[in-house]
């Protein structure tokens, strides 16, 4: 029955491939905080209003990939595509524009409804950052240095490139806009229908076109370079002097773009040839204009966001799961006396399984396949004495432990 599978672009996530998933947000919630990132949560679904106005109308997001609904009062929600805009929407909501420079580090579901394919699901989990209220080029040195530092801590930066462009000033954007234009428009019937489209909303967005006619005519477009005046070209200095400062290796890329008008200034993208056609694992820019567009006050912003999933599959061997102790009691007494055992073992700060039942045989043989570090054997004899019969699994070796002492011998040996 179809009901009995998971719904079309999503997948459950069992242990191994939740400690995998688990490695990337915790390892990079730990680096975030090192540099200041505070972990917040937005709502899993807003008001729709909050994406069309920083995805814009005409996004292939917002038009093919979101999840709407209509609730009964007649408000249409949507669940989250990507959580920028959410980030700015509480930054807007709770006033925090007194509090500025803001950092916040956030981890958590997104949902598109794209076609799956490996690497990209329509229920996808990301980690991300947000830093607002900095305007100079030292707040996208910073959020790209901690990209890299998080990957580092991965074992996974090797495996990827940091591709880099600047999107230039508004009134740069402005000039390169007016060019695109020109030039597009002067090749109109051999442009895509999307790309038609895009042509006088956002021909920004033409640069990024899948489409091969598209491809072709964007290869001879002009350049943005062309078109950055002096202010655009020294914050693009900045930026690259101080990447080049801390050893952080990147490749111009002229085509990388981001097609709303609130972005400005950096745009970059980590990327790799290790997982197929899924080749960004994180992506980011300045969006100085963000918040002003949501209503809010006039405020800087630059951040990333990166796909966990993408992260997880770059990973060279998944973490080991936890190997715990095994309670192995023979005999009614001993059973009554490891549960009690046990207990005191977790409260202590052990991981430690119970055997449910069977014989000694069948017991040992589910501790190995748990993984068991030790087996604690509790029998008669054991129980007279006091004592536990404590067993490396790893050596074979074996020995009587007090039961007083059992906690301090397990610390030392594990």
């Amino acid at each position: 029955m179809s009901s009995l599978q998971p719904v079309r672009g999503t997948h459950d996530l069992l242990p191994e491939e939740m400690r995998r998933q688990r490695a990337v947000s915790e390892r990079a919630r730990e680096i975030a905080e090192r540099y200041g990132y505070l972990e917040m949560a937005t709502p899993v679904f807003e008001f729709t209003e909050v994406f069309k106005r920083t995805l814009g109308d005409t996004s292939d997001v917002v038009t093919k990939e979101m999840y709407t609904f209509a609730m009964k009062d007649g408000e249409e929600i949507t669940l989250r595509p990507e959580n920028t805009a959410g980030v700015a929407r509480a930054f807007i909501t709770h006033g925090l524009q007194q509090a500025l420079p803001v950092k916040y580090f956030y981890a958590g579901p997104m949902f598109r409804h794209e076609r799956p394919q490996k690497g990209r699901q329509r229920q996808f989990h990301q980690i991300g950052v947000e830093l607002l209220g900095v305007p100079g080029p030292q707040g996208d040195v910073e959020i790209v240095a901690l990209g890299r530092h998080i990957l580092e801590a991965l074992g996974v930066a090797e495996l990827t490139t940091l591709e880099l462009n600047t999107l230039g000033d508004p009134d740069s954007r402005r000039a390169y806009r007016d060019a695109l234009v020109a030039y597009f428009g002067g090749h109109r019937e051999r442009l895509s229908a999307d790309s038609r489209e895009r042509l006088e909303r956002n021909p920004l967005r033409i640069l990024d076109s899948k489409d091969e006619g598209d491809r072709a005519l964007v290869a001879e477009a002009p350049a943005f370079e062309d078109y950055l005046n002096d202010a655009s070209r020294a914050f693009f200095a900045e930026v690259r002097e101080g990447l080049e400062a801390l050893a952080i290796p990147y490749r111009l890329n002229n085509r990388l773009v981001r097609g709303l008008d609130y972005y400005c200034h950096t745009a970059f993208e980590f990327t790799t040839e290790a997982l197929g056609a899924q080749g960004t694992v994180m992506g980011g820019g300045r969006y100085d204009g963000l918040v002003e567009t949501m209503g809010g006050p006039p405020t800087p912003g630059v951040g990333w966001a990166a796909g966990i999933e993408r992260l997880a599959m770059l990973l060279r061997d998944p973490p080991a799961a936890p190997r715990p102790i095994a309670v192995v009691p023979v005999g009614a007494e001993a059973e009554r006396r490891a549960l009690l055992l046990t207990q005191q073992l977790r409260q202590a700060g052990f991981a430690v399984e119970l055997g449910y039942g069977g014989n000694l045989k069948k017991r040992m043989k589910r501790a190995n396949g748990l993984g068991a570090r030790v087996a604690l054997l509790l029998g008669e004899e054991e129980l007279a004495q006091g004592s536990a019969g404590l067993r490396d699994l790893d050596s074979g070796a074996q020995e009587l432990v007090p039961l007083e002492a059992l906690g301090d011998r397990l610390r030392a040996l594990l």
